[in-house]
């Protein structure tokens, strides 16, 4: 049995929609200028200390100037030698522009009292990805008597001819202090010479050394 009705068609007009007058009305976003380093710290003053080696107290007050002019005037961080502790004082001041100038600075300092030249290590100062990584001889092997002071002479070679042949390789510097090595400059390059001086004290010789890093520094330089 069929219905003799009509089939209904439903038809939905479509309303076009209006542009909300919630948003039109809101006001524009507000510009924040970045937080000094003392409004970051609610206003309390940020201090860093550190110690002066007695090796280190003479060649600091040759250069005291050296150390003072960039670090007061440029990263605007308050410097000062306490004669009677023996350390250098740093505190952050109102005007100083980034938080993270207080840790540069004394990085700064701290690598000047490892042995490293105030030329070289005011480069901390200016690069974000410098950094110093220091170890032992008897990290990498247990040495004693005469076969330490081979390793010692072997890490430097013939007037330092070694020790600048992988700084001028890998672009970093090196300070040979007793037994203990400190090395300056970026996370990759730290490594390549880390991985040179490990094979001298475990006695490789020299020439080795030579012939592996001019690979290694190639491959780096193709990478970069």
């Amino acid at each position: 049995m069929q219905s003799n009705e009509a089939p209904v068609s439903m038809e939905v007009e479509a309303v076009p929609s209006e542009p909300s007058s919630a948003s039109a009305a809101l006001p524009p976003k507000p510009i924040f200028e970045p937080l000094k380093a003392h409004e970051m710290s609610d206003g309390r003053v940020q201090f860093r200390k550190v110690s002066v080696p007695p090796h280190r107290y003479s060649p600091l007050k040759k250069v005291w100037l050296d150390i003072y002019t960039p670090v007061y005037e440029q990263m605007k961080i308050d410097i000062r030698m306490n004669l009677k502790g023996r350390k250098v004082e740093l505190k952050t001041r109102a005007d100083t522009p980034d938080v993270s100038n207080l840790q540069k600075c004394s990085d700064f300092v701290q690598a000047f009292m490892l042995g490293f030249d105030v030329i070289d290590a005011i480069a901390l100062l200016r690069m974000d990805e410098l950094y110093v990584e220091s170890f032992e001889i008897k990290d990498v092997k247990t040495l004693r008597g005469e076969h330490l002071s081979r390793a010692i002479g072997r890490l430097s070679g013939k007037g330092g001819k070694t020790k600048f042949a992988i700084e001028n390789a890998t672009k970093t510097r090196i300070v040979i202090a007793d037994t203990k090595i400190h090395i300056l400059g970026s996370f990759a390059n730290i490594k390549v010479a880390r991985d040179s001086l490990c094979s001298l004290i475990l006695g490789s010789p020299a020439g080795k050394v030579y012939s592996k890093l001019r690979a290694v520094t190639a491959r780096l330089a193709e990478r970069f």
